[in-house]
């Protein structure tokens, strides 16, 4: 094997396997894993990762199969988080488990969905996507025999909470009720595994969101040829390879952004670990400031794309329509089954204690937040259309 693509030795300041804080529930280590490589298969075979494939990220399901969904998105992150861990000397299983992790808690129909949670759930103590995804790894997995959740490892959840930074004032419920039992240290920097997740997820949503758009037609490519690394890249494209159809023009175009982002990443990560003289990974935590991420200039490009695509993409009308329906499936069914919490499936049910109370509510946030886009319109179907068998 060619040794240029083995994994090298990790930096001191990466986060050492045999040197993890463990886990909540402790378990004997299993031959050939590492407790981060067994996160990530858990992670993976978790079912609500597998939802994951029928959760869109701006598209709503009946929009078609061509578009990401929110588990082709979160392997394109963990693509991109492996892919700047290894330049690093980062563990790349932690990154790569950060990745897949990072959606588990979103609900059905995107930005939409969560939008109306949050408003639903305001007189009930809010909710927030990243404190569910948390629950979900903690105790809305039910599997194991030992345990609710997955178990993972101290790091894997410390990542899962502070991946975009320290979580500090007003705390979402579980986080804090979680915390007080298997503290995370929420003040601090998270390590740079979770900040290599989190940057690489802004990666993969900014490129394959322009991919995406231009694959359905909400903008023409010439709308792009003036936005920064787009457009030179677009040149570059057309230049080396006049002629090319639409669709591989599309795909040259974004592969040469992400390198070109990956490699800005990694060449600011190196001279912020220089500056800051990072010696361990209680350095990265007590650092006071994100170690990875953009430089200045390319924080610039991150920014003008997402001014771009904000009117042009989410904003568009047609996603606009798609979104108006999605918000309305989920304020129905969540009203539906919080004033009539019979109406929901067996232990969820059972877990109520009436209707409208704080606990029921909690269950039916779960519930929906659980659902994938097809369920929830199945679902809506089979509450609210007198033609549809419940």
């Amino acid at each position: 094997m060619d040794s240029t693509f083995c994994q090298a030795p990790l930096a001191p300041y990466a986060c050492i396997p045999d040197r993890s804080r463990g886990r909540l529930v402790d378990e004997p280590s299993t031959g050939g894993r590492s407790p981060f490589q067994r996160d990530r298969d858990r992670i993976i075979h978790a079912a609500a990762f597998r939802r994951l494939s029928s959760k869109t990220q701006v598209f709503v399901y009946h929009e078609g199969d061509s578009y990401r969904t929110r588990l082709s998105h979160s392997l394109e992150v963990s693509q991109i988080a492996r892919s700047i861990a290894r330049e690093l000397h980062l563990n790349e299983d932690l990154a790569e488990a950060l990745a897949l992790a990072h959606d588990l808690g979103h609900p059905p129909f995107g930005h939409a969905g969560e939008d109306v949670l949050k408003r639903c759930m305001t007189p009930f103590g809010g909710f927030d996507h990243n404190a569910q995804s948390l629950k979900v790894v903690t105790k809305l997995e039910r599997h194991y025999a030992e345990f609710d959740g997955l178990n993972l490892t101290w790091e894997t959840l410390e990542g899962l909470v502070k991946h975009n930074g320290p979580v500090t004032g007003t705390l979402p419920g579980y986080i804090a009720a979680f915390d007080a039992e298997f503290p995370l240290e929420l003040a601090d920097h998270s390590s740079l595994e979770a900040q290599v997740a989190a940057v690489a997820d802004d990666i993969a949503y900014n490129n394959h969101d322009i991919a995406d758009g231009l694959r359905a037609g909400l903008f023409p490519i010439d709308a792009v040829r003036d936005l920064p690394v787009v457009g030179p890249k677009l040149a570059e494209v057309d230049a080396r390879h006049p002629g090319l159809d639409m669709a591989r023009r599309i795909h040259e175009t974004v592969r040469r952004m992400i390198n070109t982002m990956v490699s800005d990443v990694v060449a600011h990560a190196r001279a912020n670990l220089a500056e800051a003289r990072v010696r361990d990974i209680d350095d990265v935590r007590k650092a006071g400031r994100p170690l990875v991420g953009f430089s200045p200039e390319m924080h610039a490009t991150d920014l003008a794309l997402k001014a771009f695509l904000f009117p042009n993409m989410y904003r568009h009308y047609k996603v606009m329509r798609a979104t108006t329906k999605a918000r309305r499936v989920v304020d129905d069914l969540f009203g539906l089954l919080l004033s009539e919490p019979r109406l929901l499936p067996g232990d969820w049910r059972n877990r109520c204690n009436g209707p409208g109370t704080h606990e029921t509510a909690q269950e039916v946030c779960d519930y929906v937040a659980g659902m994938t886009d097809r369920f929830a319109l199945d679902e809506h179907a089979r509450l609210f259309d007198p033609k549809v068998n419940p």
